[in-house]
Order: C-alpha cells, then sequence, then structure tokens
C-alpha cells in the first residue's frame, strides 16, 4: 500500500533544505486560499485548513507524483457549494459541515473504486478546449459568487444573471470601508504576483487585512470578519448515510475533475528523471486523500495547478515538501487560529477573486480558433452552459460536449482522391496548387483516413460515391494505409459498396491495409471476392498492376 514511499527511502540529504523552503512557501500559498476556498463552499475556513492538512499527508504517502500539491481548488469549492446547496438548503452550519465531510468520503469512494476498475484513463476524458470552457465559466460564476463580500453586501444566491441584477439593486447599501479594503488587496496581490513573484502574494494580503482589522477596528465601520475559528486538530466526523442520493451526481462531477485537475497539474511539473505519475495509482491516491479528509471534517481535495507549480519552483524534489506544507496547517490551527478571527471576509473573497480572474483565458479561446473553430465552438457551449445551467449541470454539459466533439471527429473523416507527384512515388491529396500530378484514365485512387465503423460507415460511403459519378473509373482503388480499424458493419457496407460498384462496370481494389484490418478482411466474404488479384501492399504495385492489366490502350 506505501510502495511510493520509494522517494524516501532513496531520500538524498541535499534536497532537505530545498523542500524545507518548498513546502514553507507552499504553505504560505495554500493556507489562506484553502480558507478562502471553503467560503466558496459555504463553509467555515477551518474547514480549509483541515483540507490541507489531511489530504497532503494521504498523497504524500500513496500519490506517485513528487511535486503535486493536494489540498482543495476553486473548481472543486464551487462544485462542492453547488452539491451542499442541494443537500441542505437552508444553509445551517452544522448540516454544511457533516454533508461536506459526507461529499468528500463519496467522492474519495468514488475515486478509490475507479482505481480498482483501473479507470485511469478518464484523465483524458474531458478534451482540452471543453476543459477550456468549462473552467472559464467557473471562474466567472466565483467572481460574481463573491463580489457581494467585496461590497460588503448580502444577497440571496438565485443564480448566475439574477445574483448580478440582486448585485446591481444592492449599490445602494455598499460598506464603503469594505470595498476600500478590497481594492487595496486586489491590487496589492496584483503588483505582488506581476512585479515580486517570489513572494507569497495570498499571505501577505491576509496579513494586511488582519492587521488593518486589528489596527484601524474595521469592525466597528461595518467590514465584517469571519469570527472565532475552532483552534486543535480536526476530530472524526461520521458521513450521513441519508445523504448520498442527494449528493452522489455532485460527487461524480468532482471526482472526475479532482483526478482530471490532478493528473494534468502532476504531468504539466514533472520532471526527466522521476517517476512518471501513473494514473491508476493516482485515483487510488487521490480517493484516499478525500476519504480522509471526509473523514477528519475536510472538504473533497485534488491536486492544484497553482499550488504545484508553487511547489515546484520553490524548489520541490519529493513528496517531503507536502508535509512541510501540512505540519504548517497543523501550526496555524494550533497556534495562529485566535489571529485568523480577525480576518476580514473581504480579505479572503479578494484572494479568491484574484485567482480565479486566471481560470477565464480569453486568450486560450482565441488560439483554440486560430487552430480548429470546431473546437472553439465546443469551448463556448461549455463555457455557457457553466454559465447558464450551474456548475453541476455544466460539467455533465462539458462531459457531454466532449463526448459529440469525439463522435463528430469520428464521424467525418477524410476522404479524398489520390494523384501521384510527378518523378516520386509520393501520393498526395488532388489539388489545383499542384495539378500537374499524375493521374491515369479510368483509375480513380480514395485515400480513407481513421478509423472505419458504424458511426461513420455510410457516411464514408457517402463521400466516395460523387468522386466515382465525377470520375467515372473501371477501377476504384482504395488506400488504405491510413484506416486503422474496420468494425463488422463498416465491413458489410464494403461488400455492399462492391456490388453496387460492379454493377455500374466499376471494379474495386483495395491497398496498403495494415495487418489488423487485413486480418479482418481475410476473414470475410470481401476476401472471396477480391482474392489476392485485388488486393496489394502498397499503392505504387496497385498501380503498376493497374498499367499492366487493365489501362485503357493509348
Amino acid at each position: 500500500m506505501l510502495a511510493n514511499l520509494d522517494w524516501l527511502r532513496r531520500y538524498r540529504r541535499e534536497w532537505l533544505q530545498p523542500d524545507l523552503i518548498a513546502g514553507l512557501t507552499s504553505a504560505a500559498v495554500v493556507i489562506p486560499k484553502a480558507m478562502a476556498y471553503a467560503t466558496i463552499a459555504g463553509l467555515p475556513v477551518q474547514v480549509g485548513l483541515y483540507t490541507v492538512f489531511v489530504p497532503m499527508i494521504v498523497y504524500a504517502l500513496l500519490g506517485t507524483s513528487r511535486p503535486l500539491s493536494v489540498s482543495t481548488t476553486t473548481t472543486l469549492a464551487i462544485l462542492a457549494a453547488a452539491a451542499l446547496g442541494e443537500a441542505v438548503p437552508g444553509g445551517d452550519p452544522a448540516g454544511l459541515l457533516t454533508a461536506g465531510a459526507t461529499l468528500a468520503v463519496l467522492v474519495g469512494a468514488m475515486l478509490a473504486l475507479a482505481a480498482l476498475l483501473r479507470l485511469g484513463f478518464i484523465a483524458n476524458f474531458i478534451s482540452e478546449p471543453v476543459l477550456t470552457g468549462f473552467k472559464s465559466g467557473i471562474g466567472l460564476v466565483i467572481v460574481v459568487d463573491q463580489i457581494p463580500k467585496l461590497l460588503g453586501i448580502h444577497i440571496e444566491k438565485a443564480g448566475f444573471f439574477r445574483d448580478l441584477f440582486a448585485i446591481a439593486g444592492h449599490f445602494p447599501q455598499i460598506s464603503l470601508a469594505t470595498l476600500a479594503l478590497s481594492a487595496t488587496l486586489l491590487l496589492a496581490i496584483h503588483l505582488m504576483e506581476r512585479h515580486l513573484p517570489r513572494v507569497p502574494a495570498p499571505l501577505l494580503a491576509v496579513a494586511l487585512g488582519i492587521g488593518a482589522s486589528a489596527l484601524l477596528g474595521l469592525e466597528r465601520a461595518g467590514v465584517a470578519t469571519i469570527g472565532a475559528i475552532p483552534g486543535g486538530l480536526p476530530t472524526f466526523v461520521p458521513p450521513r448515510v441519508d445523504l448520498l442520493e442527494v449528493l452522489w451526481p455532485g460527487a461524480v462531477g468532482i471526482a472526475l475533475m479532482s483526478f482530471t485537475e490532478s493528473i494534468a497539474a502532476a504531468r504539466a511539473f514533472g520532471v526527466p528523471g522521476e517517476p512518471r505519475p501513473q494514473p491508476d495509482r493516482e485515483l487510488l491516491a487521490i480517493g484516499a486523500a478525500n476519504l480522509a479528509s471526509g473523514v477528519f471534517g475536510g472538504m473533497p481535495a485534488g491536486g492544484g495547478t497553482t499550488q504545484t507549480a508553487v511547489n515546484r519552483k520553490a524548489g520541490a524534489h519529493t513528496q517531503f515538501a507536502e508535509l512541510v506544507t501540512a505540519a504548517g496547517a497543523i501550526a496555524t490551527l494550533l497556534v495562529f487560529a485566535p489571529v485568523m478571527s480577525l480576518m476580514p471576509q473581504a480579505a479572503l473573497a479578494a484572494v479568491v477573486v484574484a485567482y480565479s480572474v486566471g481560470l477565464i483565458e480569453p486568450a486560450e479561446f482565441r488560439k483554440i480558433r486560430e487552430v480548429r473553430r470546431i473546437e472553439f465552438q465546443w469551448a463556448l457551449v461549455a463555457f455557457v452552459g457553466v454559465v447558464l445551467l450551474g456548475t453541476l449541470q455544466g460539467i455533465v454539459v462539458a462531459v457531454i460536449v466532449s463526448l459529440l466533439a469525439l463522435a463528430h471527429q469520428n464521424f467525418d473523416p477524410p476522404v479524398y482522391a489520390l494523384g501521384r507527384k510527378r518523378g516520386t512515388d509520393a501520393f498526395r491529396p488532388r489539388a489545383s496548387a499542384h495539378a500537374d500530378d499524375e493521374t491515369w484514365p479510368g483509375l480513380l485512387i480514395v485515400r480513407i483516413e481513421g478509423r472505419a465503423f458504424f458511426l461513420n460507415a455510410q457516411h464514408i460511403g457517402d463521400r466516395i460515391w460523387p468522386l466515382v459519378e465525377q470520375a467515372q473509373p473501371r477501377v476504384l482503388l482504395l488506400d488504405c494505409s491510413a484506416v486503422i480499424d474496420i468494425e463488422y458493419t463498416a465491413l458489410k457496407m464494403l461488400v455492399e459498396a462492391e456490388e453496387r460498384l460492379r454493377r455500374h462496370g466499376v471494379t474495386l481494389w483495395l491497398a496498403a491495409l495494415n495487418p489488423t484490418v487485413l486480418e479482418v478482411v481475410q476473414r470475410s466474404p470481401l476476401y472471396e471476392t477480391l482474392g489476392c488479384g485485388r488486393m496489394f501492399l502498397n499503392l505504387e504495385g496497385a498501380v503498376e498492376s493497374y498499367l499492366r492489366t487493365t489501362a485503357p490502350a493509348a
């Protein structure tokens, strides 16, 4: 079970100082953000500290990625908020604590089950453009969600656009002191991130907020604080079985996003020479981290890109850096809890907004649009799905859009006629740009790319037949070099196409079948029809045979 403690057995003395520095640096960034993210989910700030402390220790023991920093993230927090809103509609604090812990346990159980079923491939289940759209939508939703705290007003949450109208309607009640503090902290975070990237901006922003609250008496000026934080270590919180039915849809989405974010961050910040993250093992490690988080009163957890980047850039060599970060969370709970009670809610909201804005990536949308317009459209659909339908429904939209994108790509494989570049043996698509390419009277060469199966078989036929009607060939030669697989339905339709072509005086030839496709064809009635005389190893051999035996006389 602890096989991944191999990093500890091979630990080098020279790694100790960089790991200590990286762990402390990460703690300075992760701890304030985790407390802020807990408030997104409607949970007390100490839950964020529990989610730094417990999951990091578990992941350090079980995980395969050395730099991955595991606590909670903006995406997981907003998804948890939606799930908890369904489970505890009234927002009862005690009910939310229990529901949050139950949700984390459920997420952990799902990930652990996925590990047993070896479902690590789901790391690639959502395409990158769709993930970009989904995260951008999440970022916008989070920013709007935090605006009331930045302004010192209170609204009843009712959905993205209704919340915007409610905020506009409460403008006369804005707390100027809260607004001034929010603006100051947002500007400070921005300037530190831009000009002092090595400085732990979230920690300093929180420290500034606490200092201003204590020295200037901001609470008397109407600036709300987070209030008393229970000190001490987390205690056992039993999950509530009766909440499983209402929480499981949200848990599915959170489990998917937790693993997707974690494996993406682990792969992005790995370096040559380190063990490559093992998806199925990562499922188990992240699952166990969530189970432990829930049992000790935490919220759903996963690897965060920003905190992992900080951990790696600060010099982390092994998971020992995570243990140092976890120790920082323990110290906060045991020593600094009384000081934290003075923290303005606007300070946490400023941290959330500052790091959620980064999820909104207009530049990435532009890049996707420049490369593939259809995938840009998928990204927009995912973005709009989150904003209009909500986060939990948005993740369903994201998954469906990814599946539709996959289906579309497979439904419409490239099909085109070929010519041969003069003086070479290179065959390429026929086009006006190279009109001098060789073609042969009575011979039509068509290339099909991708997998031929039930979804696209009819469409492939519909693409080929106009080429045949236009060329009126004696022989249709299918270049199968780019066909990676052929399924029974497609093979049956190819048999029917051969009969139809024969009735129109066209003979079907096949060339360049890979071993897998050739074996399938040889077991079908098509092979009995074609025989060895109409199947060729490559296009060159097929053309030579045509010129020798079939081409019309000059």
